[in-house]
């Protein structure tokens, strides 16, 4: 066997890999809510930034590398995807201010006067100190866009199967006319996002059939049918002098504040209440300052899940606090002395929206229905994108991204 077939796909998963490395947040100049996406020549702008808890500033560098749709890197060099040089120092910093924990505050925004993405496709932009390049403090994902494909959707509780209350299905029309693309059918791969989760995420590399020459329709297909999930959970830590939103207690015990939050139930068994919500984002705030970015102060947040423990597999917070990650991180673990859930984590003042993931052994994909429940009802931001490969091109193109925020 080749050592090309050996070898094993590359984690392009956003990420944090060093301990002291928090907050890290990537958000549209003109609209921290919308998704990582710029549209190519448009002067849209991505701002990525995160925090080192440190005395002093790091020397720090980033790169990028172009990707293919299964996010892995694609074979094109440096001068074929970006304008400038494919290396650039991080110069924008600040130190914190009046807070218990010391921490210096870099940000970056990306087209910059150094560098530019020339062609469509994912990116990977990766993080790392002057003196080792070879280990990444981070890593983000972030698309950009020809927006040559016309994208319209749908989204219905009148699903396919019999579980109507339970579950969404979308359906797809891709309008291919000005993208290029020579055979709609076999050379365009559609992916669907909820809410920014990768582990359910839907690819379909073929319509269910084509209307006309160039319209590449997407419905009535399993891949299409979400899990209705539930409204997030929120909390907020905007005052380390008083409690906030869903904070029961807060304290200090050196070197950090505690916000202990209101016990979870499960709420599998009750009845569906709307919530508004962002999806699973978060929000850097301190209710007096306005320079949260270096104001804001780090709290210890403390989940409590009183549940009976499930033994088939694991529970995850899951949102973007935790990078949609099933890392050690987001993991809860059951206390036997309480019997119930419990998880702490250290984060930024502010507010915050998440969710209960159970895992099942030996699975990829996680549900929300042992601790959440599915209720049909349930709003979601929906991702939908459209790559597109011809005979002869040596990349994914990424010619058309829509959202959309069904209410039902």
């Amino acid at each position: 066997m080749s050592a090309a077939l050996c070898a094993r796909p590359m984690d392009t998963l956003t990420g944090v890999f060093n301990e002291r490395v928090k907050s890290l947040q990537v958000r549209l100049a003109s609209d921290e809510t919308a998704p990582p996406v710029i549209m190519i020549d448009t002067g849209d702008q991505l701002i990525f930034s995160f925090d080192h808890l440190a005395e002093e500033r790091s020397y720090l560098r980033y790169r990028l590398i172009h990707c293919n749709a299964d996010w892995q890197p694609s074979i094109l060099v440096d001068s074929e995807f970006l304008d400038g040089f494919n290396e650039g120092r991080i110069d924008d910093y600040a130190f914190s201010q009046m807070t218990t924990t010391h921490y210096v505050h870099y940000s970056l925004t990306i087209p910059n006067q150094e560098v530019a993405p020339k062609v469509s496709g994912n990116y990977l932009l990766q993080v790392y100190s002057e003196d080792d390049p070879s280990a990444p403090w981070l890593q983000c994902r972030f698309m950009v866009s020809e927006q040559t494909a016309g994208i319209r959707s749908d989204v219905t509780s009148r699903t396919d199967v019999s579980i109507n209350e339970s579950h969404q299905q979308l359906s797809v029309i891709v309008d291919a006319e000005r993208s290029g693309v020579a055979d709609p059918y076999n050379d365009m791969v559609l992916q669907v996002q909820q809410d920014s989760r990768l582990d359910n995420e839907a690819t379909l590399k073929h319509p269910l059939r084509m209307s006309g020459r160039r319209e590449a329709v997407y419905e009535h297909q399993p891949q299409l049918i979400f899990e209705a999930g539930n409204e997030y959970r929120r909390f907020e830590t905007v005052s380390v002098t008083y409690p906030g939103m869903k904070v029961d207690e807060i304290s200090y015990s050196e070197p950090y504040y505690h916000a202990t939050l209101t016990t979870d139930l499960p709420r599998s068994e009750g009845r569906y209440e709307y919530d508004q919500t962002q999806f699973g984002r978060f929000k850097i705030r301190e209710f007096n300052s306005d320079q949260s970015d270096i104001e804001a102060d780090y709290v210890v947040v403390h989940f409590t899940l009183d549940m009976p423990q499930l033994p088939d597999g694991m529970i995850f917070i899951d949102g973007d606090m935790v990078n949609r990650r099933f890392d050690p991180e987001a993991l809860m673990t059951f206390n036997r002395a309480t019997g119930r859930y419990e998880r702490s984590m250290l984060l930024k003042q502010g507010a915050y929206n998440y969710q209960y993931l159970f895992l099942p052994k030996g699975k990829n994909t996680a549900t929300p229905a042992p601790v959440e429940g599915n209720y049909h009802e349930t709003s979601h931001e929906y991702l939908i994108k459209v790559y597109a490969r011809s005979p002869g091109e040596r990349y994914d193109r990424l010619i058309g991204v829509s959202s959309i925020r069904p209410a039902f």
